[in-house]
């Protein structure tokens, strides 16, 4: 996110993501090695029976003892990698490297021996640098690549003839193992290429998705936690009440003195835990049937309220079709810290106010957060709600100094949806930043409370016990 008043856009969120890293570069440890190694026995069958009996079929003149020895060779690396000394490269950073290096050897010395870059099979070497680009990390990856680039060039400049069988035709030119080899190379580098990408940004979303399920899981707990709480006072109140009244009996049967100031400290410091105990009671366990659903007034209030401290105006608003009864909702962790967390972003941003509203009709609840910032700026804009998107340069970048990963917006985002909204983003007319999410009625509306209780109702019937 950018410095608030400048043409740049906000991004972001308040969340706490500096712990995420991601060097660019896919995720490794995506298979072990020892899939590669079943996957070589079959590869080996193939290359054996191509020799053997497709060759003589053909009548290729092919250098069947090298041929047979380096295949026979293969197998016996193939067992050591997966039985015999080896067997520890399985569980090292570098097996999987290692063992595609072993690969684009061994086909390199088939390939060498029956004509080279301008044999057709050629084009097997493209699967092992792929498979590199789509699973190691850059470093590694490209050390493959460059592997396989050197060994089809060595290919093209020195290597046995096409084993043609006799009246075939004359040997093709060096200009055909040369234009063979280019464009080998040129595939290889446009299909690692589109793998390192697509892993690059599959390793990035998987990296997101984890972290909103860590937020979520975090606003569970904190949900429960809420629950217990309240069980907690429900317990503690009667043995409170009768350290109360026993601190009062002495207040009235001790004199004047340093002991009737010590009761009077008990008194006092007993109401006080009464006090905290009856707003503990306020956050029920959200198992309740009445406390597991909010009003929409409630809804905004618990979403500002974090941010009315701030130097901004935070403001909120309900509005409704007249005459029509405010809905009430289901009591949602995701809903609560995603729209608190847009909030935040608003606040980062805005200039002196921030206004949170709510409408509702007899089919729809919409959410609107909007601010007098400086708004999104036309690249972010299209991609907002994606993963790792940001213009904060620094902690600079805002009012709150926050450094992010560009998470903040995919997080709420995806709470959201996972509730059934429809999140928008936009700039206002008159400028800044507008944050839409927009509900069918049933996605998270509450069922009706048995035996016909509202939530307004419950709490004048709360307050009268109280008192």
């Amino acid at each position: 996110m950018d410095r608030p008043g400048s043409a740049a856009a906000q991004a972001g969120g308040g969340l706490d993501d500096a712990g995420l890293v991601l060097d660019g570069s896919p995720a490794s440890g995506r298979f072990g090695a020892g899939l590669l190694i079943q996957l070589r026995w079959p590869i080996l069958g193939a290359e054996l029976a191509a020799l053997l009996i497709a060759g003589p079929l053909c009548g290729l003149k092919l250098p069947l003892t090298a041929c047979v020895s380096i295949v026979v060779l293969s197998a016996a690396v193939n067992l050591a990698f997966g039985y015999g000394p080896l067997a520890w490269a399985r569980a090292s950073d570098n097996a999987l490297a290692m063992q595609l290096g072993f690969s684009i050897v061994q086909i390199a010395l088939l390939l060498i021996l029956t004509g080279g870059s301008a044999n057709p099979f050629c084009l097997l070497l493209i699967a092992p640098a792929s498979l590199a680009a789509a699973t190691l990390k850059t470093r590694r990856a490209l050390t493959i690549v460059l592997l396989d680039a050197a060994v089809i060039i060595l290919m093209t400049v020195w290597s046995l003839p096409l084993p043609w069988p006799e009246g075939f035709g004359p040997p093709p030119p060096f200009l055909f193992k040369v234009v063979t080899a280019t464009a080998t190379l040129i595939g290889m580098g446009l299909t690692c290429g589109y793998a390192w990408r697509v892993a690059v940004q599959a390793a990035r979303m998987e990296l997101a998705l984890n972290y909103t399920q860590t937020v979520l899981s975090r606003e569970q707990r904190l949900s429960a936690l809420g629950g217990l709480a309240a069980a907690a006072a429900h317990e503690l109140g009667t043995p409170l009440a009768t350290i109360s009244i026993v601190a009062k009996e002495m207040v009235r049967e001790i004199g004047a003195g340093v002991l009737r100031d010590d009761a009077e400290l008990l008194v006092s410091q007993a109401e006080r835990c009464r006090e905290i105990l009856r707003r503990l009671t306020e956050e029920p366990d959200t198992d309740d049937a009445i406390h597991a659903r909010m009003t929409l007034l409630q809804l905004v209030n618990e979403v500002i309220e974090p941010h009315l401290e701030t130097p901004v105006r935070v403001e909120a608003v309900v509005a409704g079709p007249p005459g029509m009864r405010q809905p009430e909702i289901r009591r949602m962790p995701e809903v609560l810290h995603a729209m608190t967390s847009l909030v935040e972003n608003a606040v980062d941003f805005a200039r002196s106010e921030v206004l949170v509203s709510v409408r509702f009709d007899e089919t729809a609840i919409a959410v609107e957060v909007r601010d007098d910032g400086p708004g999104f700026s036309a690249d972010i804009l299209a991609r907002l709600g994606q993963p790792y998107v940001t213009s904060r340069p620094g902690a600079e970048g805002s009012r709150s100094g926050h450094v992010g990963m560009g998470l903040g917006f995919f997080i709420a985002k995806t709470l959201l949806e996972r509730t059934g909204a429809v999140v928008a983003f936009d700039n206002g007319k008159r400028g800044g930043a507008i944050i839409a999410a927009r509900w069918p009625r049933q996605a998270i509306e509450a069922p009706p409370i048995p035996g016909g209780f509202e939530l307004g109702a419950f709490d004048q019937v709360n307050a009268a016990a109280q008192t």
